[in-house]
């Protein structure tokens, strides 16, 4: 059964599902198409940190130019440009033995694609989520479904899942940013020259 968590909620995935090790997790969003007469194309991405909070190098950060880690273990399936369509509208595949052990963070993110060109906004997307589900046995273990009214934000940390001792936890976290994917890159140390 999923667990529903609100903004700054944890939860341990491995405590319950102690043979757990492929998840994949799930980002998804609807936009109100009507506010800019714009089409909108919403960009997830995974950034795998060190102790210090941030990437040790550009091969950490996961996102549509750079869909597979070195270590395997954290695959990005995707981008999807028009977010049409029933559920997932982009997803990443973890493999939680993989992650190598000086990562001990992966936040996931959302951006909003030449956002300020085309003057859009997170106050413009709805019904945005991210969930994992057990690759095993199919169950969706963990939902997070933003309610916050971002009103200027172009980037969104929604989550992140976590290592305390042997156990991978999920934090919902649901901050906006403003300044999209360049934002986010310098807060989490990639340099974007």
């Amino acid at each position: 059964m999923s667990v529903s968590l609100k903004k700054g909620q944890k939860v341990s995935l491995t405590k319950d599902n102690p043979g757990l090790r492929n998840i994949t997790v799930g980002l998804g969003w609807d936009v109100n198409r009507y506010d800019t007469g714009g089409a909108f194309d919403l960009d997830t991405a995974a950034f795998l940190l060190g102790a210090a909070g941030i990437c040790q190098s550009e091969a950490d950060f996961i996102y549509y130019n750079n869909l597979n880690h070195p270590s395997g273990a954290v695959v990005h399936l995707g981008d999807n440009r028009t977010g049409e369509g029933e559920g997932d509208d982009e997803q990443i595949h973890i493999d939680l033995s993989g992650i190598p052990s000086n990562i001990e963070r992966i936040a996931f993110t959302a951006t909003i694609f030449e956002a300020e060109e085309r003057r859009q906004n997170f106050g413009q997307v709805s019904n945005a989520y991210i969930r994992i589900i057990d690759e095993a046995t199919n169950i969706e273990l963990v939902r997070y479904d933003l309610c916050e009214d971002f009103s200027i934000e172009t980037a969104v940390v929604v989550g992140e899942l976590y290592k305390s001792g042997n156990e991978w936890k999920f934090n919902a976290i649901g901050s906006g940013f403003q300044g999209g994917l360049a934002s986010l890159c310098a807060n989490y140390g990639i340099s974007t020259d």
